[in-house]
């Protein structure tokens, strides 16, 4: 495993996310070479990312995968694999239940975000590994890399950047790929 890890550390398989300098709630994330805007939570960055904190958590995350609403977004050339997005496809967010952090399906009763949204930041939402392996209750859930609100808006812990931007990063994105949130 230390083999991967170092592997992962190859500055050409890695997104660099950091603040915005004079903006709690933005971000500029780095990859091969280019720089692009980005929309942080809404609590900024943290160390000690907590459920409901709105903040994203300041560590290296891997990407595991992805949706895509076909219906509405064409694909762009990616390694990293993409799921099209059903539309009952919800994403328990309740840390006391079985699935917490996990893809569940319509009808689910606990909390949970809806993966199909209307607003369109999910259209491509990408899948971090945060508190997906060995799940911590109240560690945090649903920590995406989606699409941003206009005007950056903050998100609610996850790395939002527009869709041109995404696009671009798509085409260097595989399976395993680091997001890696700086202070």
């Amino acid at each position: 495993m230390r083999r991967n890890l170092r592997k992962s550390a190859n500055p050409a398989n890695t997104i660099i996310v950091r603040p915005k300098p004079g903006h709690r709630t933005k971000a500029l994330v780095t990859f091969a070479g280019r720089t692009e805007e980005a929309a942080i939570g809404r609590g900024g960055i943290t160390a000690r990312k907590r459920e409901g904190d709105g903040a994203t958590p300041i560590a290296a995350m891997r990407l595991v995968g992805g949706y895509i609403r076909h219906d509405r977004v064409t694909q762009p050339p990616t390694a990293l694999p993409l799921r099209f997005t059903p539309k009952d496809l919800l994403w328990c967010d309740e840390p006391r239940h079985a699935l917490y952090n996990r893809p569940v399906h319509a009808p689910f009763t606990p909390s949970h975000e809806k993966m199909r949204r209307d607003d369109g930041l999910y259209d491509i939402c990408l899948v971090m590994d945060w508190n997906l392996r060995s799940r911590k209750r109240y560690g945090g859930s649903a920590i995406f890399f989606h699409l941003a609100k206009p005007g950056y808006k903050p998100t609610e812990g996850c790395v939002a950047v527009s869709l041109p931007a995404m696009k671009r990063l798509l085409r260097f994105m595989q399976r395993g790929t680091v997001v890696r949130v700086v202070a």
